[in-house]
């Protein structure tokens, strides 16, 4: 899959002065759906572009800002739909049905299953896991997650994997300015295997942080409501 898209990142890379922040957008956005769009190969590019002084504001600091922004409300979007179709078409339909519309069985199993272990923070979770990614949003539109708090998780951690992917580029600009795009997006793979202990583990930190503030909070209202 990866290697079929590398033409077409050239290309958009070529663009990316004049549409590099639409592009993150759309290819973001079609990355968060069914379709099995790498977020690799377009935000670690992007990163690259950034410290480049390549895409649309010329500036590295603001380019990285924006093309964060980009990255998460293109998720957002993407996820939105799935959201919204699994809403209205059911469970029933997502597994007779779904094989069709690149969603693998086991796939949706794994993240459905995963959904229902750790309800609404896995939909910022599952921003982080491969595979599960771009189907943690299924799910939560089958149980009616409230639209709010799916909105909030999923911008958190879009905008959390997006950050990651677009340093990345960015940190593999400062090594070369020479590297094809081929090149690029494979180191930025294996950087990213590398180092997904750390992101584990810093993701492990912030579910924690977060049940003790809202173990906190539950038990505060608790306490006001007697």
């Amino acid at each position: 899959m990866t290697e079929a898209l590398i033409g077409h990142i050239e290309w958009a890379a070529s663009n990316a002065h004049t549409w590099g922040f639409i592009l993150i957008f759309i290819l973001m956005a079609i990355e968060s759906s069914v379709i099995p769009l790498p977020s690799e190969v377009v935000m670690i590019p992007a990163g690259f572009l950034a410290y480049r002084n390549e895409l649309t504001l010329g500036d590295p600091v603001m380019d990285f800002a924006v093309a964060v922004l980009c990255g998460m409300t293109g998720s957002l979007a993407g996820a939105y739909v799935n959201y919204s179709v699994s809403l209205f078409v059911g469970r029933p339909f997502i597994l007779r049905y779904g094989k069709y519309f690149f969603i693998k069985p086991a796939a949706f199993s794994r993240a459905e299953a995963i959904f229902l272990e750790y309800g609404d923070i896995s939909t910022f979770v599952g921003r982080l896991v491969p595979v599960i990614r771009h189907l943690i949003s299924i799910p939560a539109g089958i149980s009616r997650m409230p639209l709010f708090r799916f909105s909030f998780y999923t911008l958190v951690g879009a905008g959390i994997w997006s950050s990651i992917l677009l340093w990345i580029g960015y940190y593999l600009g400062t090594l070369s300015e020479n590297m094809t795009y081929a090149e690029l997006v494979y180191k930025g793979e294996e950087i990213l295997k590398e180092n997904y202990i750390w992101i584990f583990l810093g993701l492990a930190a912030l579910i924690v942080v977060y049940g003790v503030i809202h173990h906190y909070i539950m038990k505060g209202k608790a306490q006001g409501a007697k």
